[in-house]
């Protein structure tokens, strides 16, 4: 059995923060080098698969609804032989997490200027419960998407048991490292102490129910050139007016 973790490509949140209040957070597309990176993921996992002894299997995909999932499943896709992908199905449960009064306001400053009690609660919450449990004013915690991710998990499993042992899970960086930490059974401090995996990271989890699992990095995707990257925040940084041509 083989689930490929990969996070989104680069999007146009991750240049900007100004992305999420132009689109919506759910609505966030790639970048055109966010769509060359999930290209090169897809890739790297049809080279793992094609390696494999016998005949190579067809993966299943699922995926978060969001926009920037999306697309980075289509070039899953496009990166793909016509008979390596079979069922593509989307689920809820992947979605990113929900910030409440905090969503599509990612600065620190920011988010205490116009909500200053309720971001001085949730910094209470967080430094007596820790990051893990404290929600948000009306979002969730990080406990709260690895609940959901767990309800998840069940779908995939029941998926897998009927035969269809590879799968690729397309979805963002909490969604995606909850996942790891239910199947692997990590930790609640196994969770603090790792990092979101990049922009279209491919994470493998394989083994069997005998041997045991475990995870590897399969393939850590390119970064834009620091100074290519800060030429983009500076054009993009006020408002954010040129869709990416991602051909999706």
């Amino acid at each position: 059995m083989r689930i490929f973790l990969v996070r989104h490509g680069e999007s146009f949140g991750n240049i900007s923060e100004s992305a999420y209040r132009q689109f919506g957070d759910h609505n966030v597309p790639l970048t055109e080098w966010g769509y060359r990176q999930a290209l090169a993921a897809g890739r790297s996992i049809v080279s793992y698969l094609a390696a494999l002894p016998g005949a190579t299997p067809k993966a299943t995909i699922w995926h978060s609804p969001y926009l920037r999932t999306r697309q980075t499943k289509d070039a899953i896709i496009e990166a793909s032989p016509a008979d390596a992908i079979g069922d593509v199905h989307e689920d809820y449960l992947l979605r990113e997490q929900d910030f409440g009064l905090f969503t599509e306001i990612y600065d620190r400053a920011e988010q205490r200027r116009k909500f200053p009690e309720e971001f001085e609660k949730w910094a209470r919450l967080r430094s007596n419960s820790g990051k893990f449990y404290a929600r948000p004013p009306d979002g969730e915690s990080r406990a709260d998407v690895a609940q959901r991710v767990r309800l998840f998990l069940q779908t995939v499993m029941h998926d897998i048991g009927s035969g269809n042992d590879t799968a690729i899970i397309v979805g963002h960086g909490v969604t995606n490292r909850a996942f790891e930490m239910n199947f692997l059974h990590h930790s609640v401090e196994w969770f603090e102490r790792s990092d979101n995996p990049g922009n279209a990271d491919v994470t493998l989890i394989h083994g069997t129910h005998v041997e045991g699992y475990r995870s590897t990095l399969l393939h850590k995707a390119d970064d834009r050139d620091p100074t290519e990257a800060t030429e983009m925040r500076g054009a993009y940084g006020s408002e954010l007016t040129i869709a990416p041509k991602t051909g999706v």
